[in-house]
């Protein structure tokens, strides 16, 4: 069987991290021979390299270091009557071997100016974007390589498709509908950042009104706006997607090379960038 070898190429193509599981050695009886090999995604698994215990612990050990985003290759050897209580009696040593870079997700809501400048940026880095807007007519009619154009009529209903831990960035033509986006993403409050567009003066109605609705002080601080880098200036659209672009960047830098680094993830990434000033777009 070679169902690896599709199902690494489709994982690859949907930005989603595998680990690729070889038996490399075998010594006595083993369930399969090496070169054997398996793929583990977060949530599926593709060939075998025997079942039993050994497939079981290769299964537990793949997810621990996509959980961990370890990005080095692993080798571990298996005494597979001692330690696994396999029948077969044998050694087997499997590499196990992260394939996949690691990608942000981000969901970009809106498809004006701002957002046509800022996608094509966001989708040369290491990222995937959704871009959800109601307006068909809004959207180029070429998309980036990596950007997934959705077409809603309630951008809203796309809030619970995102995966945990998503950059979501906030733009669209109607500030009742931002309104509703934010309160629906600090509702689920699991993304690692969250930006609105806008003025200070927007930010303080926002806040008003999400108190209103039951949001607390905390749950409202982690919400950016206005967003972008203080140090990049400008009111053109390309000039404040790079800002935003740049603020993206800082922030799953410091989220992915955490992670990297140790198993435990950070709370809120951003916490840094808190505390230089923050720019106002006044175009919105």
């Amino acid at each position: 069987m070679n169902d690896w070898i599709c199902a690494l190429a489709d994982l690859q193509q949907q930005g989603e991290p595998s680990v690729l599981v070889t038996i490399i050695q075998e010594q006595g009886s083993t369930p399969r021979n090496a070169g054997s090999k398996m793929l583990i995604s977060a949530s599926q698994i593709f060939d075998t390299i025997g079942g039993g215990h050994l497939e079981l612990e290769a299964m537990h050990i793949a997810r621990d270091m996509l959980a961990a985003r370890s990005l080095g290759p692993h080798v571990q050897r298996f005494s597979l009557g001692a330690s696994l209580g396999q029948c077969c009696g044998g050694v087997a040593v499997l590499l196990f071997e992260p394939m996949g870079q690691f990608q942000a997700q981000i969901a970009v809501f809106g498809a004006g100016h701002v957002a046509r400048a800022l996608v094509p940026l966001l989708a040369s880095l290491p990222c995937r974007v959704r871009w959800i807007d109601s307006r068909e007519q809004e959207f180029p009619t070429q998309i980036p390589h990596g950007v997934q154009k959705i077409i809603c009529e309630d951008p809203a209903d796309e809030i619970n498709t995102l995966p945990v831990g998503c950059y979501c960035i906030v733009m669209t033509h109607n500030h009742a509908l931002d309104l509703e986006l934010s309160a629906a993403l600090l509702k689920r409050n699991d993304f690692s950042y969250f930006g609105l567009i806008g003025s200070k003066t927007k930010r303080l109605k926002f806040e008003h009104r999400l108190h209103e609705r039951g949001f607390s002080a905390d749950q409202l601080q982690r919400m950016r706006c206005p967003i972008g880098l203080n140090e990049v200036k400008g009111k053109l659209p390309i000039e404040i997607a790079i800002s935003i672009a740049g603020e993206i960047i800082a922030t799953y830098n410091a989220h992915f090379g955490q992670q990297s680094a140790c198993a435990e993830p950070i709370a809120d990434p951003t916490k840094q960038l808190l505390a230089s000033p923050r720019r106002s777009h006044a175009t919105h």
